[in-house]
């Protein structure tokens, strides 16, 4: 079974969702996001995927305090990102509940930082974060590209010890047009055993039902849920069946 992760992306602390990774196309579904997980929670999800939108642009953890309530107001697996440049923002993160912290800009900056990190908390703990732009890494909330390439940029981690990749495509995500199925099957067949997490453009549960037949282990989704494409009994009664 594919394994169902919501996201919640914070800016001032409200639950938003952006389209491309754009700033200003920002729009608040809930300012309360302890309330969409508990409600996420009550219908048999597990984990949640958090994103500080404002520590990304802003380059350190900013809304700690929220990742903290919803920590401690659910059982909720988290896995979080955004804005965690510095071994403190890591133990920020990791003092106030997250399971799981994703690195996406410090892996392509400060290489040998990360992997001090995967080191010293190991591969289930630190996730690697690969958001693609035409096949480049892009990084700092997106805001720019990279000269990585991402299949190069995967083969170096993956010898070094990664285990779990989230993988975005930006010209997908927040656009509810589908995901990259094509992407993600090729990192599968390069890396097989790799605990991919697909991110970035699903719109309906047919979307999650496409990449389960694809062998994809994971899918990270916001805006089709807070936009009623995907409703939380879907995600129950998925659950239920799977």
């Amino acid at each position: 079974m594919i394994e169902l992760i919501p996201a919640i992306d914070l800016i001032n602390g409200k639950c938003v969702r952006l389209s491309q990774g754009d700033y200003h196309t920002q729009k608040v579904y809930n300012e309360n996001p302890v309330e969409v997980a508990k409600a996420l929670e009550a219908h048999g999800i597990r984990r949640l995927h958090v994103v500080d939108l404002d520590g990304a642009a802003s380059h350190h953890v900013v809304n700690h305090r929220t990742l903290h309530a919803l920590s401690t107001q659910t059982s909720l697996v988290i896995d979080f990102g955004g804005g965690v440049k510095s071994d403190e923002d890591l133990q920020i993160a990791f003092d106030n509940g997250a399971q799981m912290v994703t690195g996406g800009s410090i892996a392509v900056k400060d290489p040998e930082r990360f992997c001090s990190w995967l080191k010293r908390y190991g591969a289930e703990r630190i996730i690697l974060g690969a958001d693609v732009k035409e096949r480049r890494i892009a990084v700092s909330g997106w805001k720019e590209e990279s000269n990585c390439d991402l299949f190069p940029f995967l083969d170096n981690y993956i010898k070094r010890g990664v285990g779990q990749v989230i993988c975005t495509d930006i010209s997908r995500d927040g656009m509810l047009q589908g995901p990259s199925l094509e992407l993600y099957g090729e990192v599968l067949r390069q890396h097989p055993k790799l605990h991919l997490i697909a991110s970035g453009g699903v719109g309906s549960m047919n979307d999650i039902g496409e990449l389960q037949r694809a062998g994809v282990p994971a899918v990270i989704f916001g805006k089709a849920l807070y936009e009623g494409r995907i409703t939380l009994e879907q995600l129950e009664q998925f659950i239920i069946h799977s």
